[in-house]
């Protein structure tokens, strides 16, 4: 079913391209795993879209990139192959086994570098280690509409030829659990959203008047994490400024990441142990 979806994605996505500029160099001889599991409930219609955006990014830009939705490559021999591994709008469960869990974490420990896109952050809601790799989970979003998201850190690698001011139609999640660590690199600007929904906006906002976290970073338990919560359409995956967005997090992790996992400095032997916070 997954490969005949990949098809029409292919498809869709690359009918046409429109030009951008040109973005720097992919670091060499990177590869890169897009897992698209989803435990019960909702899963989104882009993934067979971003699946094939990816494969397409990887072709021009010189990496390789496997794409699953098989829990059963989350072991440490599977693992220590790739540079990144990216959630693609992933939602729920997306492991079966604890072992499975504890293969994800130790990768990450052993310097691997993880991109989350869109519903990634309501993976693995009730794993609170996944949860802190994340930065949060998912609590809700107003309605898909039209709005702002903005460039706080025109200066960092990833989101440097990103629009100041991107209009685009997505869904604003809003996140609870919230961990101090991320660094946030862009942002959902709230008075650009419909009022209709003004009062769930402030109350999901938790004190976030203006701007709310969009795209970020985060330095955790040894590997390196970039998250967007973007990505909601199956068209932003045929839209150059989105694919301009993702290649920039993809390249961030790729060159910050370790040039190869190194399972010797993994610690846990529980996926669910306490942080060993330095």
């Amino acid at each position: 079913m997954l490969n005949r979806l990949l098809i029409i994605g292919v498809l869709w996505c690359f009918g046409g391209k429109a030009a951008f500029p040109q973005p720097p160099a992919f670091p060499k001889n990177k590869r890169v795993l897009v897992y698209v599991r989803n435990g019960p409930g909702y899963v989104h219609e882009n993934i067979p879209f971003a699946v094939a955006c990816l494969q397409q990014l990887g072709r021009e830009h010189g990496f390789a990139v496997d794409a699953t939705a098989e829990p059963g490559v989350m072991t440490e021999a599977s693992l220590k192959q790739y540079n990144v591994v990216v959630f693609a709008s992933t939602n729920n469960d997306a492991f079966d086994t604890d072992a499975q869990r504890l293969a994800f974490r130790r990768y990450i420990e052993a310097g691997g570098g993880f991109v989350g896109v869109h519903s990634a952050v309501g993976t693995e809601r009730r794993w609170q280690w996944f949860k802190e790799l994340l930065g949060g989970t998912f609590a809700w979003h107003p309605r898909f509409q039209r709005y702002t998201i903005r460039r706080i850190d025109a200066g960092h690698p990833s989101v440097a030829a990103m629009p100041q001011v991107w209009q685009k139609e997505d869904e604003c999640y809003f996140l609870k659990e919230l961990s101090p660590g991320p660094t946030v690199l862009m942002a959902h600007d709230l008075t650009t959203l419909d009022t209709t929904e003004a009062a769930r906006i402030r109350s999901f906002g938790l004190g976030y008047t203006r701007l709310y976290p969009a795209v970020w970073l985060h330095d955790y338990d040894g590997g390196t994490t970039w998250c967007t919560a973007l990505g909601h359409d199956k068209k932003d995956y045929t839209d150059p400024i989105f694919i301009r967005h993702l290649l920039g997090g993809l390249r961030y992790v790729a060159l910050k990441a370790s040039p190869r996992p190194d399972f010797r400095r993994a610690y846990a032997l529980r996926f669910d142990e306490p942080l060993r916070r330095p």
